[in-house]
């Protein structure tokens, strides 16, 4: 620490007498002239004003102009000894201090320079009086502190930040004067300038001072280092300008920069309103609240324009952020409902459709009450939130909810930049928000869409264990053109569908449930897997020019091209048959884990004209997986024109090979093992185990075409059924056999076969060889015949015809009702 007398012969130094004032341009040519510097060297105002300072300098000391010029820039200034030619043409030894006279940061530099002649001096000689005439007149905040960082003068331009007048300054430190700045930041970059003698220009801080203690204001200064005649570090000059506006319109436009960068990233509205809370803090406020309306959350449309006064408006927190960590103001949390009073601020900004700001906030006073917040209220004061601005989210006319913004740790309150400020922002947000709840709605609608189109879960069956996934390649809207099916057939049998049809979205989507629909109707018929398809060729072509005759779709989806696998699974006899069209790469994989792909007959793709389909039948072992899948479960390796086929099949085989703990874990293996996050194609994987009946739950007699049999199989009717336990179906299940072979004698001629299946429900078989199905009648009460399978369906719950290579067979359904098996 000096002593006072050093500091004083320190400040002493700063001191010079007659000195004469010179002002250059930024090309270091003179600009001004004074009396003192004509006096001083001899020269006219006329005969130098215009020259090149080098052109006034002795030889010697004008080589050293251009490297004094760049350490000008460099520092903010120099100071030392010249020899300067007088206008008679003898050398003046003169001491120069040069400092800026306009800050470097608003225009091109201009030069003060102070000159005294040192012939016989041992210090500076500057005249008092000169200098503050010419910082009286500066517009900049002006002062020299010296080593130990007190000041030792000042101007009159930095009285306008407070602290008092000059002479008060004397002695003092920055703390002292301006408590309210950092002032530890401050004299630790005027120490670095003392130790480094490197200037710093253009330092921002921001801070409150004693001019305006209630908002935070942005000062530009520069820092220079102060030498003596040898060299010596004895102050540091600064500059310091109020730079607020220009600092608050910067942060403008970085907030709105972020916003327009961070807001809407998705297309989720939860996450678009946590992003406008997010922008908005720090840099606006405090702590900040978005409550939307809760129509806007589930994706409904609100209310156009704004709202009407009612006794509450429930509004649901969407999100909130605060420069308190856990944001403890958050006295709704997101999720929750808050239910205001009409008369309440936010409702207000509702209803009006106007955002305003509210200074001296009472969070406690009844306008500003929750339903669910309570004595948490509390918590706003607690933590000294002093005022709010509320903004509506408004987006093309619709009213979306309020945002709300308050103020704590800054002291000055909203204004109506502020206010502007955060209506652009919000403004923006609601765009997204809008967006958002459109695209909700959308995608809302083209899941129920695509939900009602694939089947709701599996049905039960006792034929094959069934495991599905299914993955669009439009996972935003989940549309697709593929799909999958698990049918139950009669006679205990079930058929499994795959399908695809070409393109994504909402039309391909319409087509394929077309097709699904279709594929059902004629399941229903049981109809062989090769005549089913060949129905769907039909409507496939039929549906191809209908389109044709239409406007052409955006996207060019057409349902021609649609491809299927349609297989029919009998657990009675271990038998498949399947069909192909434009679709294959079964796969089967035997009980002991090998993999097979059979061949089946290729068939042309739905709608496109070819040889006829065919069908292959298999035999699959009990425990044998089938394995039926989309185009779009290999895609990853390209289009299928382009990929090869053998390659494919060993990719699946891998896969395939591998073991899992069910059949649901095996199924989304594969599919993730071989799809990507973002498939190019909709994928679609069957997987289905073969279960065997038992072959004590199934019974099978061969009848003579003889009327006298009919009583005898009813008697074997009765004896099976009491067998399993099925008593109580006894009477209209004889009733059923009596009224099918009856038929079957009289219609048809050769052999009659009869079988009993006990499946999930007693199903009833009669086989003739007569290619005529029975009609259903509903007879006329004078009617002597007619009422047989008016009466079998009465007592069933379902019955029908399927065809056989050598004939029909009849069959029923009945539900069980005795006891379970």
């Amino acid at each position: 620490m000096a002593t006072s007398e050093e500091s004083g012969v320190a400040r002493r130094r700063f001191d010079m007498a007659d000195a004469a004032v010179v002002l250059l341009d930024a090309r270091m040519a003179v600009a001004g002239w004074t009396g003192d510097a004509e006096r001083l060297f001899g020269y006219r105002r006329a005969e130098v004003v215009g020259r090149a300072a080098a052109e006034l300098l002795m030889p010697e000391d004008a080589e050293r102009l251009p490297d004094l010029t760049r350490r000008c820039g460099r520092n903010g200034g120099w100071t030392g000894l010249l020899a300067v030619r007088h206008r008679d043409g003898h050398p003046v030894v003169t001491t120069l201090r040069v400092v800026p006279a306009v800050e470097a940061a608003e225009g091109p530099p201009r030069w003060v320079v102070l000159a005294a002649d040192s012939t016989g001096a041992a210090g500076w000689d500057m005249s008092r009086s000169v200098l503050e005439r010419l910082a009286s007149h500066s517009p900049i905040g002006i002062a020299i502190v010296d080593a130990d960082l007190r000041y030792v003068w000042s101007n009159a331009a930095l009285e306008q930040f407070g602290g008092g007048p000059a002479h008060q300054r004397i002695g003092k430190r920055l703390a002292d004067i301006q408590p309210g700045l950092n002032a530890q930041a401050l004299e630790a970059v005027m120490r670095q300038v003392l130790e480094t003698g490197e200037a710093v220009v253009g330092y921002e801080h921001v801070g409150t001072v004693r001019s305006a203690p209630h908002r935070d204001t942005a000062h530009a200064m520069s820092f220079t280092r102060l030498d003596d005649d040898h060299g010596n570090p004895i102050g540091v000059y600064y500059t310091v300008v109020d730079v607020t506006e220009r600092y608050r319109a910067r942060q403008r436009l970085t907030l709105l920069d972020q916003a327009g960068k961070r807001l809407g990233r998705t297309l989720d509205v939860m996450r678009t309103a946590q992003e406008l809370a997010d922008v908005a803090v720090p840099g606006l406020a405090d702590f900040v609240t978005v409550d939307l309306l809760e129509t806007v959350l589930e994706g409904g449309e609100p209310v156009s324009g704004p709202l009407s006064g009612t006794d509450a408006v429930p509004l649901r927190r969407a999100g909130h952020q605060s420069v308190n960590e856990g944001v403890p103001e958050a006295v709704v949390e997101i999720g929750e409902v808050a239910a205001y009073v009409a008369e309440a601020p936010p409702i207000r900004a509702l209803t009006g459709g106007t955002s305003w700001i509210e200074e001296r906030l009472d969070p406690l006073a009844p306008e500003w009450a929750t339903d669910i917040a309570g004595d948490r209220a509390a918590t706003f004061l607690d933590l000294g939130l002093h005022t709010a601005m509320i903004v509506p989210v408004r987006a093309r006319g619709t009213m979306l909810g309020i945002t709300t913004f308050f103020r704590r740790h800054r002291q000055d309150p909203f204004d109506q930049d502020d206010l502007g400020l955060a209506e652009e922002v919000v403004g923006r947000a609601a765009l997204s928000l809008d967006n958002a709840r459109r695209y909700t709605r959308e995608r809302d609608a083209a899941l129920v869409l695509q939900r009602h189109l694939l089947p709701h879960r599996l049905p039960e069956q006792d034929a094959m264990e069934v495991a599905a996934c299914y993955r669009p390649a439009d996972e935003l809207t989940g549309l697709g053109g593929d799909w999958f099916d698990v049918i139950p057939l009669s006679g205990a049998r079930v058929a499994l569908v795959v399908g695809d049809v070409v393109g994504h979205g909402i039309e391909a989507a319409a087509a394929m449930g077309r097709l699904r629909a279709a594929v059902q109707t004629l399941a229903d018929l049981d109809l062989p897997p090769e005549e089913v398809l060949a129905h769907l060729d039909d409507l496939v072509d039929r549906a191809g020019y209908e389109d044709d005759s239409a406007a052409p779709r955006a996207d060019g989806v057409r349902a021609k091209g649609a491809s299927c696998l349609y297989a029919v699974y009998d657990p009675v006899g271990g038998r498949c048959s399947m069909a192909a069209a434009g679709h294959g790469l079964p796969a089967i994989v035997a009980p002991d884990g090998t993999v097979d792909f059979p061949e089946l007959p290729p068939g042309p793709a739905l709608g496109v004209s070819g040889p006829p389909f065919e069908s292959v039948e298999l035999p699959l072992a009990e425990g044998s997986v089938l394995a039926l899948c989309t185009d779009g479960l290999l895609a990853a390796e390209g289009p299928a024109p382009q990929r090869d086929a053998a390659a494919d099949r060993e990719r699946l085989r891998r896969v395939l090979e591998r073991r899992a703990p069910s059949l649901d874990d095996r199924c989304q293996a594969v599919v993730e093992a071989l799809v990507p996050a973002r498939p190019p194609d909709d994928v679609v994987l069957l997987m289905a185990r073969a279960r065997r009946l038992d072959a004590q739950r199934t019974v099978s007699w061969e009848l003579p075409s003889d009327p006298a049999a009919v009583a005898d199989v009813r008697k074997r009717t009765s004896r099976q059924l009491c067998e399993w336990g099925l008593d109580e179906l006894t009477f209209t299940t004889e009733l059923v056999v009596s009224e099918l072979v009856t038929n079957a004698i009289r219609h048809a001629s050769g052999p009659i076969r009869l079988r009993l299946i006990m499946s999930r429900t007693l199903v009833c078989e009669v086989w003739d060889a007569s290619p005529t199905a029975p009609h259903l009648r509903h007879p006329k009460t004078t009617d002597e015949g007619g009422r047989g399978l008016f009466l079998v369906s009465q007592f069933t719950q379902r019955w029908g015809t399927r065809y056989t290579q050598d004939g029909k067979i009849i069959w029923t359904e009945q539900s069980l009702t005795g006891p379970e098996i």
